[in-house]
């Protein structure tokens, strides 16, 4: 090769590395990668309830089984709590007591002794502070009127109680009637006046309606009487001495065995001897867009668009919790807002501060257009609370039907709860819901036929659990 041919060639070469360093880097290439998972709208805790409240010897709480909702119609539950305040070392009160005791004829044999031998207990536990009265009821009623319990006094109760013999019908209405005249005399000198209903039958004698009787234990509750009502054997109302009991702001228990009536006394003269706060209410005020389904397993009254739910008298340390269903429609707001569900207002006169008592509390909700970040978002504890009263509602049924002989039908209703409780062992896991998956069983078999008697015994003690998972605490024995 020539030299010019060699010249021309390294001038081409050099020609071509100068265009193609010129060009521009292809870009580096891209590494395979999966699309980032979508992610839900992201929604902040739900607002803390609001509430106001001044020193006093109740206090309210609250959840929402919901505290995300969805736009739409939901179902929500409002879980409440009251509780009253401890009084460590502090001396039982000073107590009107009125003891009425069925006499009936029905009350013969074991009964009517175990009743005389816990009044008799009652009168030894009496201070000389303290103001006891005696009724017994047949088809008519017997006083020993009330007296402070001193020694004198008390000899004399002694000797009215070992009187009692059973004879007559059930005339609880007077009975009552005249209890309430005998805690009337003193009434203005205590700050517990307390009545204790003990029967074994239907009321047969006097006022024998429902209706009747309820009317009588509300004059005595707003006249500042308490009515506890305990039930004794297979025979009673029950559904009648928990409504008493209930709308005299007491307890009610159900006593299988009559040996147990003494210590249930004792336990009554405990509970009024510390009691803190009576007349006590829960109102609900509900905003537009929330509606009321129930109160479920307590009394109340609907005004408008206001609750209120009849609470029983508070003893220290005593907590009773309360379920509130109600259904929220066409709340709307931007993706993350709070929305007001429900408004609470808890009432009662402080008998420590001897002045009226208030708490208010709001709880509301965050909005969020996915319904299944709502779900995702239950409150565990709420919508287990919600649950247990929800299934304490379908044991109540099945009691009415074992009362009726349906035993397949109380059972079908028994066994519906599972799904109840499986919901809520979904939220809030196993361990807290293993309690009520073994009483579910034992109420299962529970069901099964038997003889009339114990058929009624189990179909009260089912009531009584009712009581308990509605949220009752030491109102229920």
């Amino acid at each position: 090769m020539n030299r010019t041919t060699t010249f021309i060639a390294l001038a081409v070469a050099l020609l071509l590395l100068a265009v193609v360093g010129g060009l521009p880097k292809p870009p580096p290439p891209t590494p395979t990668t999966t699309a980032p998972p979508m992610r839900p709208p992201v929604v902040a805790p739900a607002p803390p309830p609001a509430t106001q409240r001044a020193p006093g010897a109740l206090r309210l709480t609250g959840k929402l089984s919901h505290p995300v909702l969805a736009p739409g119609t939901s179902d929500v539950f409002a879980t409440l709590e009251v509780s009253a305040v401890d009084r460590p070392g502090a001396p039982r009160a000073a107590v009107n007591l009125a003891v009425v005791i069925d006499r009936s004829g029905s009350m013969s044999g074991a009964k009517i002794a175990q009743a005389r031998r816990a009044a008799l207990h009652l009168v030894e536990l009496l201070n000389e502070t303290d103001r006891l009265a005696i009724v017994h009821y047949g088809t008519d009623v017997q006083v020993l009127p009330g007296a402070f319990a001193t020694a004198a006094n008390k000899e004399r109760m002694r000797g009215f109680v070992r009187a009692i013999s059973e004879q007559g019908g059930t005339n609880i209405g007077d009975a009552l009637v005249a209890g309430k005249a005998q805690l009337d005399v003193a009434r203005s000198d205590f700050t517990v006046n307390r009545l204790i209903l003990l029967s074994d039958g239907q009321p047969t004698v006097g006022v024998t309606s429902a209706a009747g009787l309820e009317r009588v234990a509300q004059t005595l509750r707003s006249a500042g009487t308490t009515i506890t009502a305990l039930g004794v054997g297979a025979d009673f109302n029950e559904d009648l001495m928990q409504r008493l009991a209930e709308l005299g702001g007491g307890s009610y228990g159900f006593i299988r065995d009559a040996e147990a009536t003494a210590s249930l006394f004792e336990r009554d003269l405990a509970q009024a001897g510390t009691m803190v706060a009576r007349g006590v209410t829960v109102s609900v005020e509900l905003p537009p867009g929330v509606a009321l389904r129930e109160v479920l397993g307590r009394p109340s009254a609907v005004e408008g668009r206001r609750v209120t739910v009849t609470m029983p008298d508070f003893s220290a340390r005593q907590t009773e919790r309360l379920v509130v269903h109600l259904t929220a429609s066409g709340l709307t707001g931007a993706e993350g807002a709070a929305v007001d569900v429900a408004a609470f207002r808890l009432d009662y006169v402080d008998l420590l501060a001897s002045q009226p008592g208030l708490e208010q509390l709001r709880l509301a909700a965050l909005v969020t257009g996915d319904r299944a970040l709502a779900e995702q978002r239950r409150d565990p504890e709420a919508l287990v609370f919600a649950n247990r009263a929800r299934a304490s509602q379908n044991v109540e049924r099945a009691a009415d039907a074992m009362k009726q002989g349906l035993f397949e039908q109380a059972r079908r209703f028994i066994a519906d709860n599972k799904r109840l409780i499986d919901e809520a062992e979904s939220v809030a896991g196993t361990e807290a819901l293993a309690g009520d998956r073994a009483l579910n069983a034992a109420q299962l078999d529970s069901t099964a036929p038997a003889p009339q008697m114990e058929q009624a015994e189990r179909a009260k003690s089912l009531k009584v659990e009712a009581r308990r998972g509605f949220g009752l605490g030491a109102s229920v024995y």
